[in-house]
């Protein structure tokens, strides 16, 4: 029993860990193999099992990783995102709630054999879309900033409306009282705002008083986070039923927007740990599901999921933009987006058992068409979403633009040189006649710090996928790569090696360029006596170790543009070896006169 039940645990860690990996190798949505790895251990192999594995405790493991998400995606949401954007915001997660509602009850009752209380209990969970598979979406499909924004925060704060919800109709459904529906519903929104704003409140402040206190060592600081949010979303659900969500979703915004005390550590290691409840929870959820209530889905199920996609989000979402500065394309693209995901499976879940133990009649339909819309939305929008993004010049899913730290005369010639190969450019400095003179050239500039939480609000940053910091401080220019590990990835941000002698550690530092010792210091001296940056295309006569030998052995490759136009930046950890038919890019000595 102990190894069977070691061995499931251990297994689900390792398919979800191998899922997002696979995912992100073969560039695809990591809620797809989350779910194909899911079905496969599941109700394919039999290899999981998880009501055997877990049994009762299995549902209440769902809810607090489910609260964790929450509370890790409230820390990511910043207010200032919401300058252009919130009254859109604020109509989503009210009007565009609404009319999901309605219109997927309406449709549901129209077309299953589910009856009107079991419709409404349906339409109520189909409000929620979520973090859990919106942020992946987003991080893969890379759309405009403001877009990226308000997407994410519609689906950490839909979750916790619709949960809501869902719970107050169960409840109308179990006192046989679903004519008073909207008047509980309206009562129960006021007392769970109500009693979930205070309490998320009230423990994102305890935490910043002890943490500005230094009352709780930094090896504990995450684990009293974590448990002060536990703690909150268990009390808030005593008081009222799933109000936790909102809790620690409060709580959550209201540390990562807070200024008084740091929390980058914390931020850290709720990202972490929401990667392995993510991919713990997809697998363990889909694992559940029976092979034979896929065979037994009937044509309805899939003309539901077309009604859903094609009608009621964009229904929803262009009631809610009504009158604001959303272009067409932009109104498109966000009604082209709304998968399902864990809250969805989880909310459905729980109820549905319930009312199956009642005995209440077609209760056992509702979780398997739950999981066939979050299947059939994951799929269509994971694998729509890019395309669509390129199509209406939202995003670009292989962003191979460059944004430079530093606007220095040599930072300059570096810009124009990539910007002649058609790779996008844009410099950043606090040196306002340095930006002007990068703008005089024809290059994009941006006065002002690269750290400003405005920055990625007021910059269209598509086709951008990588940093390059170059500016003569060093830790400026590790601080900018720790600033946008998140937004490129680790592999994507790189810096100057350190002129000085003490090493930075690796983990504060971004990837260094071009060579040991091409120090700021290095490069601005043979600036000084005369170096240039030289644009070669190299042939079959013509090759890397033909142009290292007419140029010498002080020639430093900087970049490196093959035939498909992708980048390749030299640096210290990895050997590039330039090929026929690509452009390189590289510092040379000027040839002397004979």
């Amino acid at each position: 029993m102990t190894e069977s039940l070691l061995i499931g645990v251990a297994g689900i860690v390792i398919l979800g860990i191998l899922a997002q990996w696979l995912a992100w190798m073969v560039r695809l949505p990591a809620i797809l193999m989350l779910l194909l790895f899911g079905i496969l251990a599941g109700p394919v192999t039999g290899f999981l099992n998880p009501d055997a594995l877990f049994g009762n405790l299995l549902m209440p493991i769902v809810s607090l990783s489910v609260a964790i998400i929450l509370l890790e995606g409230g820390l990511s949401l910043k207010i200032t995102e919401l300058k252009a954007t919130g009254s859109v915001l604020r109509n989503l997660i009210t009007i565009g709630a609404l009319v999901t509602w309605v219109l997927s009850a309406a449709s549901a009752y129209a077309i299953t054999d589910l009856g009107i209380s079991l419709s409404i209990l349906l339409g109520s969970i189909l409000v929620v879309t979520g973090p859990t598979v919106i942020i992946p979406l987003l991080r893969h499909v890379r759309p405009v900033p403001r877009l990226a924004s308000l997407l994410k925060w519609e689906g950490i704060l839909i979750d916790p409306i619709g949960a809501m919800i869902a719970v107050l109709v169960f409840e109308a459904i179990l006192i046989n009282r679903l004519v008073d529906t909207p008047g509980l519903i309206v009562f129960g929104i006021l007392k769970t705002i109500l009693i979930g704003s205070f309490i998320g409140t009230l423990s994102a402040l305890i935490i910043i008083q002890l943490l500005k206190r230094y009352w709780v060592p930094d090896f504990l600081q995450n684990s009293v986070t974590l448990i002060t949010a536990l703690s909150a979303y268990m009390g808030t659900n005593l008081l009222q039923p799933e109000s936790g969500l909102l809790t620690v979703t409060v709580m959550g915004i209201i540390l990562g927007n807070q200024k008084t005390v740091s929390i980058d550590h914390i931020v850290e290691f709720k990202e972490n740990v929401r990667v392995l409840l993510i991919s713990g929870i997809f697998v363990l959820l889909s694992a559940r599901l029976k092979m034979e209530d896929f065979l037994d889905m009937r044509w309805e199920a899939f003309i539901f999921l077309g009604i859903l996609i094609l009608l009621v989000r964009p229904v929803s979402v262009f009631l809610s933009t009504l009158g604001s500065k959303l272009n067409f394309k932009e109104r498109l693209f966000i009604s082209s987006l709304a998968p399902r995901g864990i809250v969805a499976a989880a909310v459905s879940s729980v109820l549905a058992l319930r009312l199956e133990e009642i005995g209440y009649e077609n209760a056992e339909h509702i979780v398997p068409l739950i999981f066939f819309v979050i299947i059939g939305t994951v799929l269509i929008y994971g694998l729509s979403a890019s395309p669509l993004a390129r199509l209406l010049e939202l995003a670009d899913p292989n962003p191979q633009g460059v944004l430079i730290v530093g606007a220095h005369c040599w930072a300059r010639r570096m810009a124009l040189s990539l910007k002649s190969l058609g790779v996008r450019v844009l410099l950043v400095d606090t040196n306002r006649r340095e930006v002007a003179q990068a703008r005089m050239e024809g290059l994009e500039g941006y006065c002002g710090t690269i750290l400003s939480e405005n920055f990625l609000f007021e910059n269209q940053i598509g086709g951008i996928g990588r940093l390059l910091a170059l500016t003569s401080n060093d830790e400026t220019n590790s601080l900018a790569t720790l600033h946008f590990s998140d937004t490129f990835g680790r592999g994507e941000v790189y810096q100057l090696p350190p002129d000085s002698k003490e090493a930075i550690p690796k983990y504060l530092s971004g990837r260094l360029l071009f060579g040991e010792g091409i120090t700021y210091d290095y490069l601005d001296e043979r600036f000084a006596q005369g170096a240039v940056i030289k644009v070669n295309r190299l042939t079959n006569r013509f090759t890397f170790n033909a142009f290292q030998r007419f140029y010498g052995r002080k020639v430093v490759p900087l970049f490196c543009v093959d035939e498909e136009e992708n980048l390749k930046i030299f640096n210290t950890d990895t050997s590039l070896e330039p090929e026929p038919g690509q452009t390189l890019i590289s510092l040379v000595d000027p040839l002397k006169k004979t």
